[in-house]
C-alpha cells in the first residue's frame, strides 16, 4: 500500500513539474518598454575618510518583465574620476557588460568607494551615477559621498610635547601613547576618531581644553549610518577608551564630548593626594562597560554629564571624588544594565590595603536618575561619602550622608530613547529646577556647557549639568 501511494504522488507531481518548467520564459525581451526598476534612486556613502576603502553598499535591480532581459552595459559614468567601483555577478570594475536577469527576477549590485585626498579641511561633496543600458534605454542610479581628509596615527608613541589642532580630524588606529613627562594638548575644536579597539593612553599628561564654541570630540571613526538615518555615533563599543595610567597627574578635560567607547575613561593612581583629572562642562557618554572607572585616584568634575553604560556609569575604588552640578543618568540602549549609577568600593579602613585609601566622595547639586539603582551601598553611615542637594529617583530620607536631597523625584529630561535622542537637559516641569544650593557650586562652574548662567536665578540653582532654559512659547 505504501509503494502504491508513493507512485501515485510521483505520478501527480511529474506533470506539475513539467508545467512549471514550461512557465520559465527563456526568450529575451527587446522592447524599450521593458526596462529595469531599482530598490534605491541613490547609493549614499555619507562621510568617507579619503585614502581608505568604504564598507560595501548594495541595491537590487529588478526585471518586472515575464521575459529575460539583457543589460548591455552597467558603468560608473566617471564624473568623479574613478572613485566608485562595481561588483555584479562576481565581476568587478567600473564597466560591466551583458548581465542577464530572468523574467520577474532580480540581481544585486555591490558598490565600493575609495576617495582620494582633497587637500581641504572641510568635507568635499562627491557625486556620480551608475548608468544601466537596457534595450537601448539608459537609466541611472545616483552615487553620493562626502570626502573627508584625515591624519592617520598607527602605534604612535609621543616622546615630546605635542599639540593636535582643530580642522582635519585625526584617526587613531590602535594606540596613541603619551609617554611619561610628555604633554598632549588637544586644541579647541580638535577631533580624534578612534578605530575599533583603539585607545588613548596617558602616562604623561593630557590637556584637552575646548570651549563652548569649539568643543573637543573623541569618538569612533565610523561616520556612516547603521541603517537608514541612524548614525554609527549612537553605538557603544566602537573604540576602547582613554586610560590615565599610574603616575599621571594634572590632567584636564574641559568641553570634551567623549562617547561610543567600550571602557570609557579609566584612571589609576598610586598617590591620591595629587589630583589625577579635572573635568569641566564635558560629556562622557555611552560605554559598553563603565563610563568612568577610578582606582585610588583624585578626580574632580563640574557641570559634566556622565551617561549611559552597560555596567556602572561610575565605578570607584578608594581615592577621592568630588562632583559639582553633574548629571548621572543611565538609559543604556543596547543591553540590560548590570550595575548602579555609582559603584562604591573601599568605603572603610581595613588592614592589608594601605595602598588603596578609604574612599572620600562629595556629590553636590547632582542628579541621579535612570533605569537602575543610584548606589550599590544602601547605608553610607560612618563613611566619608556625602550627597548634598541631590535629586534621587528612589524614595528615601535625609541622614548624615544624604543632606537636603530631593527624593523620589523626576528631572524630566528631553529624552526620547525610542528615537535615539539622549538629551539630558531639563523640561519646564522638572523636579530639578531651583533645588540646588549656590554656595556649593564653585565659580568656575558658573556657566554650563551651553553658556547658561547658573547663578542668574539667585541662591537656589538648578541641579545637574544643565541650567534650565524655558522653551519658546510656540513650542
Amino acid at each position: 500500500m505504501k509503494n502504491i501511494t508513493t507512485a501515485l504522488i510521483i505520478a501527480l507531481l511529474l506533470p506539475l513539474t513539467i508545467i512549471l518548467a514550461g512557465c520559465i520564459n527563456d526568450e529575451f525581451t527587446t522592447s524599450p518598454n521593458d526596462v529595469l526598476t531599482f530598490s534605491v534612486d541613490t547609493v549614499a556613502f555619507d562621510t568617507v575618510i579619503t585614502g581608505d576603502g568604504t564598507p560595501t553598499k548594495q541595491f537590487v535591480v529588478y526585471n518586472r518583465s515575464k521575459k529575460q532581459i539583457n543589460i548591455s552595459s552597467i558603468r560608473v559614468a566617471g564624473e568623479s574620476e574613478g572613485h566608485f567601483f562595481l561588483n555584479v555577478d562576481g565581476t568587478k570594475g567600473e564597466v560591466i557588460n551583458d548581465i542577464e536577469i530572468r523574467g520577474e527576477d532580480s540581481i544585486f549590485v555591490f558598490v565600493e568607494s575609495r576617495l582620494d585626498p582633497t587637500g581641504k579641511i572641510e568635507p568635499i561633496e562627491i557625486k556620480d551615477h551608475i548608468e544601466f543600458v537596457t534595450n537601448g534605454v539608459t537609466q541611472r542610479v545616483g552615487l553620493h559621498a562626502w570626502a573627508q581628509d584625515a591624519i592617520i596615527f598607527k602605534n604612535l608613541v609621543l616622546t615630546e610635547d605635542t599639540k593636535l589642532m582643530a580642522g582635519i580630524p585625526y584617526i587613531v588606529y590602535d594606540t596613541l601613547l603619551v609617554s611619561p613627562g610628555v604633554t598632549l594638548t588637544l586644541e579647541p575644536g580638535s577631533q580624534l576618531l578612534f578605530h575599533d579597539k583603539a585607545v588613548l593612553r596617558i602616562q604623561g599628561r593630557l590637556h584637552a581644553v575646548g570651549s563652548q564654541q569649539a568643543p573637543i570630540n573623541l569618538r569612533g571613526d565610523r561616520l556612516d549610518h547603521v541603517v537608514g538615518e541612524i548614525d554609527w555615533d549612537i553605538m557603544s563599543g566602537q573604540w576602547d577608551g582613554v586610560v590615565i595610567d599610574h603616575g599621571s597627574y594634572g590632567n584636564e578635560m574641559a568641553y570634551v564630548y567623549m562617547r561610543s567607547t567600550t571602557n570609557g575613561i579609566n584612571i589609576v593612581s598610586g598617590d591620591p593626594v595629587k589630583p589625577s583629572l579635572h573635568i569641566l562642562n564635558s560629556v562622557l557618554h555611552n560605554a559598553t562597560n563603565n563610563v568612568m572607572t577610578v582606582l585610588n585616584a583624585w578626580i574632580e568634575a563640574e557641570g559634566t554629564e556622565f551617561s549611559d553604560a552597560g555596567n556602572d556609569v561610575i565605578q570607584l575604588t578608594g581615592g577621592r571624588l568630588r562632583l559639582n552640578n553633574c548629571t548621572l543618568a543611565n538609559f543604556y540602549l543596547f543591553n540590560a544594565i548590570k550595575g548602579p549609577l555609582i559603584e562604591l568600593a573601599r568605603l572603610t579602613e581595613f588592614e592589608g590595603a594601605a595602598s588603596v585609601i578609604e574612599l572620600e566622595g562629595d556629590f553636590n547639586n547632582c542628579i541621579f536618575y535612570g533605569n537602575c539603582d543610584e548606589l550599590n551601598a544602601g547605608d553610607l553611615s560612618g563613611t566619608n561619602v556625602y550627597l548634598r542637594y541631590c535629586l534621587i529617583k528612589n524614595k528615601g530620607s535625609d541622614d548624615a550622608n544624604f543632606i537636603n536631597c530631593v527624593w523620589g523625584a523626576d528631572p524630566k529630561f528631553y529624552l526620547e530613547r525610542d528615537k535615539y535622542i539622549f538629551d539630558y537637559r531639563l523640561k519646564p516641569e522638572s523636579d530639578a529646577i531651583g533645588k540646588g544650593n549656590r554656595a556649593l557650586t564653585p565659580d568656575k562652574a558658573r556657566y554650563d556647557r551651553y553658556g547658561n548662567d547658573r547663578f542668574a536665578a539667585g541662591d537656589y540653582i538648578d541641579l545637574g549639568a544643565y541650567v534650565f532654559v524655558a522653551p519658546p512659547a510656540t513650542e
